[in-house]
């Protein structure tokens, strides 16, 4: 028999091997979405006791540091975050309506949970598939994604957790009274994120954000998908 032959003959059940103890007590009170088998209920419950353990228990806005230090592996991102103008009961809300959830890559869009809500999650990029708009004035396509997006921001949650210059777009709008409901900016890297994240701070919408150079996708999903859980909860 060849090399090839033996792989080829290998059954599934051969390679599958659980890769954490089942503790059939953290299975049955997971409430996490997005876990549908009990290996990922049980990583997912152990994981979260380990961030309650690290961030505190007593705020829905601890709920989701406890989702970010889960997401990103780093209980530093805790003190990092800040949340302005009451988000987490506006985020609720707005996924309780089914308010559009714009994203501004899509690896946010796949992070998020398919599960809880009705909202149509839409990736901005698919907006400007050919970049038209942002060849035309030179700008981001997330930014020029975004822009395609003004006629459904109003009322809707935007989730960025890439791109700076779509957070200074959505800003630009809320300046000319274009409000979404809640804004999750978690942009990261060197040039700009640590501003935007400060510009939506002082927007005068629902924010959550995180202070400085950090962030990114993981933080971003983590949060929509903590909302989502507290939206299907009360």
């Amino acid at each position: 028999m060849t090399t090839d032959s033996k792989k080829t003959d290998t059954s599934i059940e051969e390679l599958v091997e659980m890769t954490t103890e089942i503790d059939p007590d953290l299975v049955a009170i997971c409430n996490d979405l997005g876990s549908q088998t009990d290996e990922a209920k049980a990583i997912y419950m152990t994981s979260r006791n380990i961030a309650r353990k690290l961030v505190g228990d007593e705020t829905p806005e601890d709920r989701v540091k406890q989702r970010c230090v889960t997401s990103t592996g780093d209980p530093a991102v805790a003190d990092l975050m800040r949340f302005v103008n009451d988000p987490i009961n506006a985020g609720v809300e707005a996924i309780r309506k089914g308010a559009p959830i714009l994203v501004d890559i899509n690896m946010v869009k796949s992070g998020i949970t398919k599960r809880g809500h009705n909202c149509e999650v839409i990736c901005v990029l698919d907006k400007d598939e050919d970049a038209e708009l942002a060849k035309k004035y030179g700008i981001t396509r997330t930014a020029a994604g975004f822009l395609k997006c003004k006629d459904i921001l109003e009322g809707s949650i935007v989730a960025i957790g890439n791109a700076p210059s779509a957070a200074f777009a959505v800003c630009r709008m809320i300046e000319h009274g274009i409000k979404p409901a809640i804004i999750v900016g978690t942009p990261v890297g060197f040039v700009n994120a640590a501003e935007s994240k400060e510009v939506v701070r002082g927007a005068p919408v629902p924010s959550i954000t995180c202070v400085g150079t950090r962030g990114g996708t993981p933080m971003a999903v983590a949060c929509i998908n903590e909302l989502v859980t507290i939206a299907n909860e009360e």
